[in-house]
C-alpha cells in the first residue's frame, strides 16, 4: 500500500467503494486522514466494512469540512451530467480528485532523487495487454516493476514508493479525467476510436481526456504514440511539433521512416533513421495478430526508453504468457479451438480477433456500443456462423442478415453448445469458437472478466466428455 499523508488530520470524502475506492480509503486512512467512505450500493458498503473501512453517509455530512472528494472512476464526473455529490463538492468548493491523482501527488512530494519511474498506458484498445507486456518484460529483465491501475491491482495498493521502482499503470479515460499532477516518464498512447462518448460529451471530450496523459511531461520524458488511426496520427504530429517531450511513433501498419514498426510480424527499430531488425513476432505465441504487433511495438518503445537493450526486450516478448480474456486459448476439443476474447467490448476490439482467425464460429452480443457491428463487415467472410446473445442479439442478427448465418441464442451457455455442435458436425479443419462479444457485459454479467470466466468454465466442463467421444 502507498500511504497518502497529504490529508493527515483532515476529513476526506470517498465515494464509490469498488476496487479503486477501497484502495483510496485504505491509503488515506493509513496516512492519517479522517476518511468518510460511502457507496449507495449496500453490497459495496458491506465489503468496505469487511475490509476495515468505517462507513459515513456523506449525503448527510457538512461538506464544508471536507478537504477533498475522492471519486471512483465509475461515477459520472462531468457527463452525461455530474453526479449529485460532484455538484455538492463544486457548490462547496471541495476539490474532486481520483486515486491516480492521490498517487501523483505522493510522487510529486518526493525529492527528485527518490522519485520512481512512471510508465502510463492509455488508448481505446490494447492498453491492458500492453501494460501487462511492459511489466512482464521489465520483470524478466530484473527490474522492480509494479503493474496496476485500471488493470489488476489498484495503484494505491501497489508496493510503497521507491526510487528504483517502475510503476506500469494502465489508465482509463475516466481516471485521466480526474488527474492533474501526474507526470509520466513514458506515456504510451495506443490508439483512439469512438468509445465511452456519453461519459465525455462526445469525441472531442474523449480525446481531451486521453491526452491528459501527456500534460506534465518535460523534455526528459518520452511519449509513445500509435500511428495506425487518424486521431492518433494527428496527436503524434501535433505533439512532435509543439510538445517538450520526445515523441516515438509506433505502427503495425506502416513502415515508419523514424519510429518503431511491426509490419507483417517483423519488428524494426527505426528511431535513428536507419531500420534495425529486432526480431520475428511470430516467435511470440501470445502475440498473434496485427493488433498484438502494435502492442509489441509500444512495449518495445517504452522499454527502450527505460534503457533496456533490444535483445532483452525481444526475450521478454517471446516469453509473455498473454492476458486473460484477450484472445486467450482456453481449450481444444477434437481440433476445434476455443478462444476467450471477452475483453473485446466494442467493434474495434473484436476486429482484431476476427482478423486473426478463419473459419470462425463467433459468439457476440451483450450491451451494444453505438457503432454496433456494421464496421466489421469486411471481416464477415472469416465467420462461418454467428451465435448471438444478450441485448444486442436482435440488432446484430439484422446486421448479419444475408451476409453471415446467425442464430439467436439468448445466453452464453446455449451459444457455446450450439457453436460446438455446428463446428463438430462440419468437421472442417481449423475451426475456432470465438467469444469476442463487441459489447459490454452488463446485461448478463458483472463485467467482461466474469463473462470470460463463464466461457472458460463452460469449455472446461465440456472437455472430459467430449474428449472421450473423440477417443
Amino acid at each position: 500500500m502507498i500511504p497518502i499523508t497529504e490529508y493527515a488530520g483532515k476529513d476526506v470524502a470517498v465515494y464509490g467503494l469498488g476496487r479503486t475506492g477501497l484502495s483510496a480509503a485504505k491509503a488515506l486512512k493509513a496516512g492519517g486522514a479522517r476518511v468518510h467512505a460511502w457507496d449507495d450500493n449496500e453490497e459495496s458498503r458491506a465489503k468496505a466494512e469487511a475490509a476495515g473501512i468505517a462507513l459515513s453517509d456523506i449525503n448527510k455530512r457538512d461538506w464544508q469540512t471536507f478537504a477533498a472528494l475522492v471519486l471512483s472512476p465509475g461515477i459520472p464526473y462531468k457527463f452525461p451530467q455530474p453526479h449529485r455529490l460532484v455538484r455538492m463538492a463544486e457548490m462547496t468548493g471541495v476539490p474532486v480528485i481520483g486515486d491516480m491523482e492521490l498517487f501523483a501527488r505522493a510522487v510529486q512530494a518526493l525529492p527528485e532523487r527518490a522519485r520512481p519511474k512512471i510508465v502510463a498506458i492509455t488508448g481505446t484498445n490494447g492498453k491492458s495487454t500492453t501494460t501487462a507486456l511492459i511489466g512482464h518484460i521489465l520483470k524478466q529483465a530484473g527490474r522492480d516493476a509494479r503493474v496496476g491501475g485500471n488493470i489488476g491491482t489498484g495503484v494505491l495498493d501497489l508496493a510503497p514508493l521507491h526510487s528504483n521502482a517502475i510503476y506500469v499503470l494502465e489508465m482509463s479515460s475516466y481516471q485521466l479525467d480526474l488527474v492533474k499532477s501526474l507526470r509520466c516518464d513514458v506515456a504510451v498512447f495506443m490508439n483512439l476510436s469512438p468509445d465511452h462518448l456519453d461519459r465525455h460529451g462526445g469525441m472531442d471530450g474523449y480525446q481531451a481526456a486521453k491526452m491528459r496523459i501527456f500534460q506534465n511531461q518535460t523534455e526528459k520524458d518520452v511519449a509513445v504514440i500509435g500511428f495506425d488511426d487518424v486521431y492518433s496520427q494527428s496527436i503524434a504530429i501535433g505533439l512532435s511539433a509543439k510538445g517538450p517531450q520526445k515523441v516515438v511513433q509506433i505502427s503495425s501498419t506502416y513502415t515508419l521512416g523514424k519510429g518503431i514498426s511491426a509490419v507483417d510480424g517483423r519488428l524494426y527499430d527505426n528511431q535513428s533513421g536507419k531500420a534495425e531488425f529486432v526480431g520475428k513476432l511470430d516467435e511470440c505465441p501470445a502475440l498473434i495478430g496485427r493488433h498484438n504487433y502494435q502492442n509489441a511495438a509500444a512495449a518495445y518503445a517504452a522499454c527502450r526508453a527505460l534503457g533496456l537493450d533490444p535483445g532483452t526486450i525481444m526475450a521478454g516478448l517471446r516469453s509473455f504468457p498473454g492476458l486473460a480474456h484477450r484472445m486467450e486459448a482456453v481449450g481444444e476439443i477434437g481440433g476445434i479451438r476455443f478462444i476467450n476474447d471477452s475483453k473485446a467490448t466494442n467493434a474495434q476490439a473484436a476486429e482484431q480477433a476476427l482478423r486473426a482467425f478463419k473459419n470462425i464460429y463467433w459468439i457476440a452480443g451483450g450491451v451494444p456500443k453505438a457503432e454496433g457491428i456494421a464496421p466489421l463487415a469486411p471481416l464477415f467472410p472469416n465467420i462461418t456462423k454467428a451465435y448471438l446473445i444478450g441485448q444486442a442479439e436482435d440488432a446484430f442478427a439484422a446486421t448479419l442478415h444475408g451476409k453471415v448465418p446467425s442464430q439467436v441464442c439468448g445466453a452464453l451457455d446455449r451459444a457455446v453448445e450450439a457453436a460446438y455442435r455446428d463446428a463438430k458436425a462440419a468437421g472442417e479443419p481449423g475451426a475456432v469458437i470465438l467469444l469476442s462479444p463487441a459489447c459490454a457485459s452488463f446485461d448478463q454479467f458483472k463485467d467482461y472478466e466474469q463473462r470470460g470466466d463463464a466461457f472458460r468454465s463452460l469449455v472446461q466442463g465440456m472437455m472430459p466428455a467430449s474428449l472421450k467421444v473423440t477417443a
